[in-house]
């Protein structure tokens, strides 16, 4: 079992910044990919960004160039660095981990006003 514990979320302007925090406990042994995910009121929940265990990132073409992802190995914690917020950015964010497993945090408000 793979705990995730997201932090950070919150209500900023249009065109504020926000990083979002996932610290991930438990049998972390075998932990690979990190992802960031989002939800926005009756959508479908989206991918955002992916880290692979070696660093590599995938973004989703609507946070290009605005959001980065990070991760800390020593800390097992994955971050998700907004700026350029938007309104359409308005979603709980879901922190994700892949061992064989796909675990899921509790997820993050992250409300952007106009």
């Amino acid at each position: 079992q793979v705990q995730l514990v997201e932090s950070g979320g919150g209500l900023v302007q249009a065109g504020g910044s926000l990083r979002l925090s996932c610290s991930a406990s438990g049998n972390i042994f075998n932990l690979n990919a990190m992802f960031w995910y989002r939800q926005a009121p009756g959508k479908q929940r989206e991918l955002v960004a992916t880290i692979t265990k070696g660093g590599t990132t995938v973004y989703n073409d609507s946070v290009k160039g605005r959001f980065t992802i990070s991760r800390d190995n020593a800390k097992n914690t994955v971050y998700l660095q907004m700026s350029s917020l938007k309104p359409e950015d308005t979603a709980v964010y879901y922190c994700a981990a892949q061992t064989t497993l796909h675990y899921w945090g509790h997820g993050t408000q992250v409300t952007v006003s106009s």
